[in-house]
């Protein structure tokens, strides 16, 4: 739960960066570099790099563009761009300090090159890696830097059809001989994904001073080994070799079986009974229609109402397929064939051992006399002197960047960390498919360094406002703390004391208000009682006036409702 949370502020933090459009920042060298190149400007071909006015072997020329251009992660971002397909292309850069291995293994130090590569097209066919130009009597000319130029290391991707490699290749003296001769270092894996995905990846070789070397892709490793057994053909040669005058002697019998002498044909051996014959227990099936031809005219066709038979020719419906013969049984019918029990072939007599076998004939052994035993390859290897890229490639646009040659990995770490790292990030929160937070936690999953960076990124604030703040913050004002948080104070508590005495107050006044409550009733009850009796006697002496005025107007004897 907690990585997921940083997770989400990290992302934010990237969101938040992008918004605010800062400036790309080129990355810092940090230590010792024999070459390093961010591509700054658009003015490094024909400052830093140079085209190759030079031709292949076969006669072929170096007609592939070039450009510097901005990375679609960020355009501010520059890189070298391969531009056409189906071209040759050749371009390279001088350096100012050579790279001498016997100077660096005195030392015990390390050789790196790393730089970036970004097939903004899937790869099909063709290669992206880096010649490094050898240290030669002649002065090395980007002009004629060619497919034939002798370089001491190449490095890098190569891709056509299902195959593909990360090639690390020494050119390597013979000490002995003087003769140069290419050393191949074994096959590297888990890295094809590299070719499709449109992203950059970050190729690192590491040639430490004990000739073991290792390979990066993205920071990881695809494969180690060491230059004196990992290497084909072999670093050093065998101690002993086969005698080139040496030849098998005329007498010598390497067969180790031989056709018996002594056999002999049997006689029942037929050897012109034919392999196959008729099935003579097979029978028509009683669904076959041998009369049926297997196309007929179109049952279902109608002749045009706009053709014409003096101009078109006699209108006929096309063929089609008898619909009676869908499971191909029409025409004539034949018997099926079945193998001839009888059948033998032709005959041969059978093998036996050879009496007169030698065995397997090879040369005799004799010392190898251009044998020697490098211990220290990495200190032989030859100087360099320029970086180069020659290739041939079926992709457009292949992105170089971020090149460096350095003596220790930790500075080229460094040089990666403000440069590609940032980048892959950029590049994973983009891609399409997952969401990106998804992705961001894939890629901090594989990348677990993101989490240090991050959680300096969070405790760094912390730490330097108790530093300037002197230790412990400044004791808070309890009432502007209440009205913060709401924290009971001593005067809330007399308040709160008082407010109890006057709610015990209403509550006895009350109480005796309920107590007198029925004494009030019973009083409201008997004025009720005089009221009506009051009414009632109105009543009554109303009544008796309008009798009293009747018998004055009417003196009738008649009879009168004694009133109740």
């Amino acid at each position: 739960m907690f990585t997921k949370v940083v997770a989400v502020l990290l992302f934010v933090a990237v969101l938040s960066q992008e918004a605010e459009e800062e400036p790309f920042k080129l990355p810092s060298l940090k230590g010792n570099a024999f070459f390093a190149d961010p591509f700054a400007n658009f003015e490094g071909i024909g400052s830093i790099w140079g085209l190759s006015s030079s031709s292949k072997g076969d006669g072929s020329k170096f007609d592939g563009r070039w450009a510097i251009e901005g990375n679609s992660a960020n355009l501010k971002d520059l890189g070298l761009v391969a531009k056409d397909k189906a071209k040759h292309h050749a371009i390279s850069a001088k350096m100012n300090k050579k790279v001498d291995f016997t100077e660096l293994h005195d030392s015990q130090k390390q050789f790196v090159v790393q730089y970036e590569v970004k097939y903004q097209d899937t790869m099909e066919c063709g290669g992206s890696y880096l010649k490094l130009a050898a240290e030669v009597d002649e002065e090395f000319s980007s002009d004629t830097f060619n497919d034939k130029t002798l370089y001491s290391i190449m490095f890098g991707p190569d891709k056509c059809g299902l195959e593909s490699r990360i090639h690390f290749i020494v050119n390597y003296k013979n000490p002995v001989t003087g003769a140069v001769e290419e050393k191949h270092a074994k096959a590297s894996s888990d890295f094809k994904e590299i070719f499709g995905d449109n992203k950059s990846h970050l190729l690192t070789l590491v040639v430490d001073f004990d000739g073991s070397f290792e390979i990066f892709v993205d920071q990881n490793s695809v494969n180690k080994g060491s230059m004196l057994t990992d290497m084909t053909p072999a670093i050093n040669p065998p101690s002993e070799i086969d005698d080139p005058s040496d030849s098998k002697p005329s007498d010598w019998d390497d067969k180790e079986k031989i056709p018996d002498p002594m056999a002999t044909k049997p006689e029942d051996w037929d050897e012109d009974a034919p392999k196959f014959i008729e099935d003579e227990e097979a029978t028509m099936p009683d669904n076959w229609l041998e009369d049926e031809v297997e196309q007929v005219p179109d049952p279902d066709a109608v002749k045009p109402e706009d053709w014409d038979d003096e101009e078109d020719g006699e209108w006929e419906a096309p063929i089609v397929e008898n619909p009676k013969c869908e499971a191909g049984n029409c025409g004539p019918w034949t018997r099926p064939q079945k193998p001839n029990p009888e059948y033998k072939g032709s005959w041969a007599p059978p093998l036996i051992d050879n009496p007169n076998y030698s065995g397997v004939w090879s040369p005799k052994k004799i010392a190898n006399p251009d044998y020697y035993e490098d211990k220290t390859p990495f200190a032989s290897l030859m100087p360099i002197t320029a970086v180069g890229i020659e290739m041939w490639t079926m992709t457009k646009d292949i992105m170089f960047d971020n090149i460096i040659l350095t003596d220790s990995k930790s500075v080229a770490d460094e040089w990666a960390g403000e440069s590609w790292n940032k980048k892959a990030l950029i590049e994973k929160l983009a891609a399409p498919g997952d969401s990106p937070m998804d992705q961001f936690l894939v890629f901090a999953g594989e990348n677990p360094w993101i989490w240090i960076l991050l959680a300096a990124a969070v405790i760094l604030p912390v730490v330097l406002y108790f530093y300037c703040s002197g230790g412990s913050p400044a004791p808070a004002d309890d009432g502007a703390e209440a009205k913060k948080t709401d924290k009971v104070t001593p005067d809330d508590e007399e308040k709160e004391d008082e407010g109890e005495e006057e709610e015990k107050e209403a509550s006895g006044e009350q109480k005796e208000e309920e107590e007198d409550m029925p004494e009030l009733e019973e009083t409201e009850k008997e004025a009720e009682e005089e009221a009506a009796e009051e009414e009632e006697a109105e009543e009554e002496e109303a009544a008796e006036e309008e009798i009293a005025e009747e018998k004055e107007e009417a003196p009738v004897k008649r009879r009168t409702r004694k009133a109740d």
